[in-house]
């Protein structure tokens, strides 16, 4: 089974945020593979279909940010999942607005998501795309930037680098993650 994880904060007041990219990637993927993610089950909102003769699983945690990876390994130790078929989907603040950066492993770069990923899995390989979000202006507080929607200008270049982490997604479960890579990164 391959699964995909996007990570945001539940609740409406998170919506459409920043921080709350890879929910909308998730709920783009439910949406075009008509998937419904609502199981609540492993601290997450859950949904698993069959695409392109493979299952896969769609999760949004549901622990808030910081505790991601309480959410992540509940998954993992429910349905005996391997990391090396999961792809987690999150905002990044050192990629422009509009881009992509796929990798298999790194540090959590200030990532509060990821730290707790990295602290439940016990390493930092395992797949993610990076959504791009830019970093503030200086002097303008992190939280209250990824807490906060984007702009009407940005509107079309976040739905487009949906798109793409859709299609990254879509891709990388017929091709090694090696591939997904080169085809997506840029």
């Amino acid at each position: 089974m391959k699964w995909f994880v996007g990570l945001g904060n539940p609740g409406k007041a998170y919506e459409q945020t920043r921080h709350n990219i890879g929910f909308m990637v998730i709920d783009e993927l439910a949406s075009k593979w008509n998937i419904k993610v609502t199981q609540t089950k492993c601290k997450s909102l859950i949904g698993e279909g069959m695409i392109n003769g493979q299952k896969v699983a769609l999760i949004k945690p549901m622990t808030y940010m910081n505790l991601s990876g309480e959410a992540v390994r509940a998954f993992m130790d429910y349905y005996k999942a391997d990391l090396s078929n999961a792809t987690i989907i999150y905002d990044d603040l050192d990629t422009e607005t509009g881009k992509l950066r796929l990798r298999y492993k790194g540090s959590a770069g200030g990532h509060n998501g990821i730290k707790s990923l990295i602290q439940h899995l016990n390493t930092q390989q395992f797949n993610r795309i990076r959504m791009g979000v830019s970093r503030p202006e200086p002097g303008y507080d992190i939280a209250d930037y990824v807490l906060s929607k984007f702009p009407k200008a940005e509107k079309d270049v976040v739905r487009q680098m949906i798109e793409l982490a859709c299609d990254a997604v879509e891709f990388s479960i017929k091709a090694p993650f090696e591939e997904t890579m080169a085809k997506f990164n840029g």
